[in-house]
């Protein structure tokens, strides 16, 4: 018997994925008592049980989580996507969500748009053919067309937005007020003496960059100085970015005394090139970022910052998605969590009278 069994697993091992019926075969019982078997139903005696588990290790068997998830029309995964994966904003608002909904008995399947249209419209085809429970997600830089997004609520299933998002949806988003944000921002380099206070923002099409414009300009004319188009620069905020932003502002006739970068990663761009030019930071040009990233407070000198509370943020989008599960129907508005600006002040810009 033993010998039959040995024989029988080695065949079915050159198979690329064994399947329920494979351990049937082995035992020679049905494949609805082999499921039985691993889920531990109490019809099974406790012989067959153990013995299916055996064969099932042996096998290397692994459940279809797909198939189970398509019977049961629940599959306790969510899916995330963010746009970057070099960012510990996002991957801190990440780990936040998962640690809630892993007590919750819910895993994550992480995917990356990497600023990219294309990609993120790919990621929640691949989500929803995954039959995910839900999606949390923040937009790509690229992302214009909300269709792919629409086709997210046409399924029935939860869609929560952080970060970046688009009223037009109609769903849960979770973030901080990044109107408020600027005005803060603009104030501390007003309260410094700044008087010539430039701009690199994200692209205006995104709702949270445009929000950051809206901010700025209000708080320069709250503070009467010039609305310049010159000081007002779009862009994707990466670190290269923020070089070339920082390196078309210093051919200004004109130069700036303050820059505010809509990311910490520009800000960083912005601060290179300033030292690269022996520009000192911030006595000749202070420098403001966004985001709270870790390296803000280890570069020289240190980069003040917004916290955009990318903990509270995770927990919040997490929450939001449980309170969806225990509802019997799914129905979404726009429902805003918006969380309070905190500027982190540091030397990049303190200027000593």
């Amino acid at each position: 018997m033993l010998k039959r069994l040995s024989k029988d697993i080695k065949k079915i091992n050159i198979k690329r994925k064994t399947t329920i019926k494979d351990i049937a075969n082995v035992l020679n019982i049905s494949p609805a008592a082999v499921s039985k078997a691993l889920h531990d139903d109490s019809r099974i005696s406790e012989k067959t049980k153990k013995a299916v588990k055996q064969v099932a290790k042996n096998l290397n068997y692994h459940p279809n989580h797909l198939a189970s998830a398509l019977r049961k029309g629940k599959s306790n995964l969510v899916g995330i996507i963010a746009p970057r994966t070099n960012s510990h904003f996002f991957s801190s608002v990440v780990q936040s969500m998962e640690e809630v909904l892993n007590k919750k008995g819910y895993n994550i399947i992480m995917t990356h748009s990497n600023e990219s249209y294309k990609k993120e419209c790919d990621n929640i085809d691949t989500l929803l053919y995954t039959q995910v429970d839900g999606i949390i997600a923040s937009m790509a830089n690229e992302t214009i067309d909300l269709n792919y997004y629409n086709k997210i609520k046409t399924k029935g299933i939860p869609l929560i937005l952080f970060d970046r998002g688009e009223n037009d949806l109609n769903v849960d988003y979770i973030g901080i007020d990044d109107y408020k944000s600027s005005r803060i921002i603009v104030q501390h380099l007003v309260e410094q003496g700044c008087k010539r206070i430039a701009h690199i923002g994200g692209y205006k099409h995104t709702r949270i960059f445009n929000n950051r414009i809206r901010g700025y300009m209000d708080a320069l004319k709250t503070y009467h100085l010039p609305v310049e188009p010159e000081l007002l620069l779009e862009g994707s905020l990466t670190i290269e970015d923020g070089r070339a932003k920082m390196e078309q502002l210093l051919q200004l006739k004109n130069r700036p005394d303050a820059v505010y970068a809509a990311s910490d990663y520009a800000a960083l761009g912005a601060l290179q090139i300033l030292q690269e030019n022996q520009i000192s930071v911030p006595n000749d040009i202070a420098l403001v970022g966004f985001g709270n990233e870790p390296f803000t407070s280890m570069v020289n000198p240190s980069i003040t910052s917004i916290n955009q509370h990318s903990e509270a943020i995770g927990k919040l989008a997490a929450e939001t998605f449980l309170e969806y599960m225990k509802a019997p129907v799914i129905k979404q508005s726009l429902n805003k969590k918006i969380l309070d600006a905190e500027l982190i002040v540091r030397d990049s810009s303190q200027i000593k009278g």
